[in-house]
């Protein structure tokens, strides 16, 4: 058998952390066992649907290298077969014709307030009623016949086996009465159609399985294995919502998290293999199973995915957080030097060790791109105010014209000597030196940026600074 997954997300909004999670983990499973992983849109709700969604959607799916199989399958397209579906079951006894008005339908819910028994809320009026009877002004709805009595159990791969009285399953609605499908239909087809073997999904979409498992069994077609994993929290154990921050990953991409930080973060929110925390793809691949999917919510913690954004800055080559930084539409545009690229390659592992994230590392790295002179924070435009601090500046550039090399050692041993001659404290001259050379009071070893900028540029700052 070949595994095949799906991620079907409704393009009524962004690419939701959840359903992010959700499309790891299915991407994980179908790669782990040779598989194919592929992408539904559901949006067979026109009116919640938008293009700005899907293309939110798929473009999350690129950003986190989440590569899926066969194409882009769009459900809205399916309609034809859904409806074709609901003819076969109608003609073989398994689904009917509903004729049930709004009044009618509001007093059977009113009704089951006071049941105190079962919690089916459709009285199944029109289940085995004649076409004859049928109301010539109303345009019915289609329901499927669902057993009266029993139970279903699903064996729920994460879950365990999950038990359902078969009294509160309602004859629920498979086609509207304008005609078009519902969920609970379109994705039991689509499943089926598409050759979907492992559903895996939130654990909100319980209820919906044992609905789904009738449905399946009514079309003679055999159900998904399905695996219902645990939500998403927040920190204080609700479930994740606006007030707990960001919930779309175009969010965290703005941010400045790398999506190898994403994934990784999110494969082990739930997910675990021993004690190990920094998880290539290639080792996600190898080790994911179900059987190590815990049954408890996982909580979100931004604390956690910062540091471990952290850890990726660091191993990223320095071409291509270079590139990003030079992409960045807030660089775009600026007045670049044309040894820009170069300085960050050279300059980027001091760079990456002091930033959480590309926003900082972009903020960071200014003075290495820009052309001179440089801008300056307040910090640094005190410390150049002074005018001992200038003429230190001035007099130290003298001295720096006379290197016969220019290197990160040789660098330092000119500027602690230079200090040691004058008997001043290596700060009083590295601080009023890293203001010139950076325009800010933090900032790499100030001996590695000489090194970076150069000879000529170092001095052309200084002497800018000095004056």
């Amino acid at each position: 058998m070949t595994v095949v997954t799906r991620f079907a997300p409704s393009p009524t909004g962004f690419l939701h952390i959840g359903g992010a999670r959700t499309a790891l983990f299915n991407y994980l499973f179908a790669r782990h066992h040779g598989g194919k992983f592929l992408l539904r849109i559901e949006d067979t709700d026109r009116k919640r649907s938008t293009d700005e969604a899907i293309a939110a959607i798929l473009h999350g799916m690129k950003w986190l290298n989440l590569d899926w199989n066969d194409g882009t399958t769009y459900q809205s397209q399916n309609v034809d077969r859904h409806r074709e579906v609901v003819e076969l079951l109608i003609a073989e006894g398994k689904a009917y014709r509903c004729y049930c008005t709004p009044e009618e339908l509001a007093a059977m819910r009113e009704s089951t307030k006071f049941s105190g028994g079962s919690t089916r809320v459709y009285d199944g009026r029109w289940r085995d009623r004649e076409p004859a009877e049928a109301p010539a002004d109303i345009k019915p709805v289609v329901r499927i016949k669902m057993p009266l009595d029993g139970e279903t159990t699903i064996h729920d791969l994460v879950q365990g086996n999950v038990t359902k009285a078969n009294d509160t399953l309602d004859d629920f609605i498979i086609l509207r009465s304008d005609g078009t499908p519902t969920y609970m239909l379109a994705v039991v087809i689509d499943d089926h159609d598409m050759g979907v073997t492992h559903a895996i999904r939130g654990d909100d979409h319980l209820n919906n399985a044992f609905r789904q498992h009738h449905l399946f069994t009514a079309c003679g077609w055999q159900p998904p294995d399905y695996a219902h994993i645990p939500l998403i929290h927040g920190t204080d154990g609700a479930k994740l919502s606006k007030r707990h921050g960001a919930l779309g990953v175009d969010a965290y991409e703005e941010m400045g998290i790398l999506p190898e930080a994403m994934c990784n973060y999110l494969l082990r929110l739930g997910w675990s293999h021993g004690d190990d925390e920094i998880i290539s793809r290639e080792q996600a691949v190898e080790w994911f199973d179900l059987g190590n999917v815990g049954r408890s919510p996982a909580r979100f913690d931004m604390n956690k995915l910062t540091n471990l954004n952290a850890h990726y800055l660091k191993v990223a080559t320095p071409e291509r957080l270079a590139a990003i930084i030079l992409s960045d539409t807030e660089v775009v545009g600026k007045n670049l030097s044309t040894d820009a690229e170069r300085r960050l390659i050279e300059g980027m592992p001091g760079l990456a060790s002091r930033a959480n994230n590309t926003r900082e590392l972009i903020d960071s790295s200014y003075f290495y791109i820009l052309n001179n002179p440089i801008p300056m924070n307040g910090k640094a435009l005190s410390m150049l105010a002074d005018s001992t601090a200038r003429e230190t500046l001035k007099a130290l550039a003298e001295l720096l014209q006379k290197a016969t090399s220019w290197n990160e050692i040789k660098l330092d041993r000119m500027v602690r000597d230079f200090a040691e001659c004058r008997d001043l404290k290596l700060g009083k001259i590295a601080q009023p030196l890293r203001a010139a050379l950076t325009g800010s009071h933090v900032s790499p070893s100030i001996f590695e940026i000489m090194a970076v900028l150069g000879r000529d540029e170092t001095l052309a700052r200084l002497e800018n600074s000095a004056n």
